[in-house]
């Protein structure tokens, strides 16, 4: 039997309204259940608002999934997730249960009117590169050939990005 040709994406969670630890952790199980394997998680990140700042503080993690979906398929799953946790959407970069980004899928580029992968912000936003260099500092941006350690260190961005859970090695999660 052969064995299925997995693909790594990168995937930041994050949310504002409700139970936001709790929202994260359902996203991990249901993206467990319906995207692939989850093989690891960064520690909880809260940082204000950004683009449209006035409105709650969001929690954010990054996720390194295996899936053998292609990124429009795991785009689907993730919007389906992001339903399921009560996500709607009515005004850009408003407030929201939960959004699930694609950041990094392999080392492919995709560019279409409905998934950009590498994240076209990605490298302008410290909330998406901290919890990303956590679990995946020496992956090399496609795009831009610097890894994601690189890409920190280079990120103008000065929105604070505190961490309030740690991330645990065997990917669950404990509070310091």
């Amino acid at each position: 039997m052969a064995e299925a040709n997995f693909s790594t994406a990168y995937l930041l969670l994050g949310g504002n309204l409700g139970d936001r630890a709790a929202t994260l952790r359902t996203a991990i199980q249901l993206l467990n259940e319906s995207a692939g394997r989850v093989v690891e998680v960064s520690g909880v990140y809260e940082t204000a608002a950004w683009g449209l700042e006035d409105q709650p503080a969001f929690l954010n993690q990054a996720v390194q999934l295996a899936t053998t979906l292609r990124p429009k398929q795991l785009l689907a799953a993730c919007l389906q997730v992001e339903q399921q946790a009560g996500r709607e959407r009515r005004i850009r970069w408003g407030a929201r249960t939960l959004d699930i980004d694609i950041l990094l899928y392999n080392n492919e580029i995709v560019d279409t009117p409905q998934l950009q992968v590498p994240h076209p912000r990605l490298p302008e936003r410290r909330f998406a590169l901290v919890p990303l260099a956590e679990i995946a500092a020496e992956v090399v941006h496609p795009g831009l050939s610097k890894t994601v350690a690189d890409l920190l260190a280079e990120c103008a961005d000065e929105l604070e990005v505190v961490q309030v859970e740690k991330k645990v090695d065997n990917g669950r999660l404990g509070s310091h």
